[in-house]
């Protein structure tokens, strides 16, 4: 084995490991980046882009087929062949040559391999060690889940980095998980003429949101023929000639292909962690607010359990980068308004709290909903409109003002709700009073001003 000494070794270059790697090493710090896959994890390649990329194109058909009740005949003819290209590119191919030279670039040596931690400051990638001087910094991801239901594995059913490199949109497809990539892409394909049966195993769809923002998305699901069914216990799964059968307890379903889109599985395995003493928990790396998982270790991303997205492992990079370069002197995590989205149709948007969450926490909550359709823009914006804003509300710690009480939680389902959340996410992240989002100008016709009325509605309570 060689040994080489350097700064800084980066374990792991998904979206926060590679910004990580490109800020030290532009910083003048001598960086090791360490992948055994792709140079930017999942989301560039498998997840984020280029399922967005599909999305993009079932809503254009969706909206298109709307046009009979809004201005007149369309002819609509779906063709996943337009759409296979757009996705290809969309993930480079599925090709890291570009992000790689990136880095390279800025300075960091890639190494291609498997890296794992062998003591403090000792990271061991085939035949080399390599000994940082600095520290370690960690973004391991995960991978899809492989779900313990009799006869699955044998069917080798597709995950999301199949179902993004499909040729042709199947005939009928079982989607196993009715969370936000289960969602997604039983939407997607459904509007391109796949027969869809979704099969979620917890009480209703997206059963991380609100329960209002469930019942819009049941319901536009519903409407669009996917057969979306919750609280389902599945028995066993088989491969037959001609696709897969899902036995459950109530009956059988049957398909020509089946995708699993239910969890993630943090990748830990033979990392290390243990030879530098950090605590892990049901597959969860313990960390402080600096993201210090061991002296001279930081760890970022998914396997943190502050939600797995690429906004908050970035967010996590910058803080680690500014803890390792002037320990202690940088800011600390802070999670009380992670915002997310789920690219359905309407859009799902979340910031902070649900309501079961606040009232778990003891809070004072009050809660006020607003429907989307029945605003003046949900009125005119007519098919397509469906959607809901929910806000949560309470007291800060203290507070002996009831007027001035903050968003604690708030969620957008609707045409664009992400886009509207960004304004909620600031408003819980600062702790914007009530009456002071309540004398805000809110230009008028537009989805954003439905947060005005339900704002009054908390008012008024």
């Amino acid at each position: 084995m060689t040994q080489v000494e350097v700064d800084v070794v980066v374990v792991g270059l998904g979206p926060g490991g590679e910004r990580a790697a490109a800020a030290l090493a532009r910083a003048g710090l001598e960086v090791v980046g360490v992948e055994m896959h792709l140079v930017g994890g999942e989301c560039p390649y498998y997840g984020c882009i280029p399922t967005k990329a599909m999305v993009r194109a079932s809503n254009a058909l969706a909206e298109a087929r709307r046009a009979g009740d809004l201005a007149g005949e369309v002819d609509v003819r779906a063709d996943w062949s337009v759409v296979a290209p757009r996705v290809a590119e969309a993930a480079r191919n599925w090709d890291d040559a570009r992000p790689t030279a990136a880095l390279e670039d800025a300075g960091v040596r890639v190494v291609r391999g498997r890296g794992r931690l062998d003591g403090p400051g000792r990271v061991v990638v085939g035949d080399d060690i390599f000994l940082a001087r600095r520290g370690v910094i960690l973004d391991p991801g995960t991978a899809p889940a492989d779900l313990s239901i009799p006869g699955l594995r044998e069917t080798k059913p597709l995950t999301n980095r199949d179902i993004v490199r499909l040729s042709d949109a199947p005939a009928s497809l079982i989607v196993i998980g009715g969370g936000p990539i289960g969602c997604e892409l039983a939407e997607v394909f459904a509007r391109f003429g796949t027969a869809v049966t979704v099969l979620e195993v917890g009480p209703r769809l997206l059963s991380r949101e609100e329960p209002e923002a469930s019942a819009v998305i049941a319901e536009v699901f519903a409407r669009e023929g996917i057969d979306a069914r919750a609280a389902v216990r599945i028995d066993h799964v088989d491969r037959v000639a001609d696709g897969v059968t899902v036995t459950l307890a109530d009956g059988v379903v049957h398909a020509r292909e089946i995708l699993v889109a239910a969890g993630r599985s943090p990748n830990l395995d033979g990392l290390g962690l243990e030879s530098v003493g950090a605590t892990v928990t049901h597959g969860t790396v313990a960390v402080d607010d600096r993201m210090r998982a061991a002296d001279g270790v930081w760890v970022l991303g998914d396997v943190v359990g502050h939600g797995a997205f690429t906004h908050v492992s970035v967010y996590q990079a910058d803080i680690a980068v500014a803890d390792l370069l002037t320990p202690d002197a940088g800011p600390n995590a802070e999670y009380h308004a992670v915002g997310r989205v789920t690219f359905t149709d309407p859009e799902v948007g979340s910031v902070g709290l649900t309501e079961q969450q606040a009232r778990e926490q003891g809070l004072d909550v009050r809660v006020a909903t607003v429907s989307v359709p029945a605003s003046t823009r949900g009125w005119l914006h007519g098919p397509g409109g469906d959607g809901v804003v929910k806000l949560v509300a309470a007291d800060l710690p203290g507070a002996t003002d009831p007027a001035a009480s903050v968003l604690v939680g708030a969620t957008v389902v609707g045409p664009m709700g992400g886009e509207v959340l960004s304004m909620l996410t600031l408003a819980v992240h600062t702790r914007i009073p009530l009456t002071t989002l309540a004398g805000m100008h809110y230009a008028f016709p537009t989805f954003h001003r439905d947060v005005l009325f339900a704002v009054q509605q908390l008012l008024d309570r």
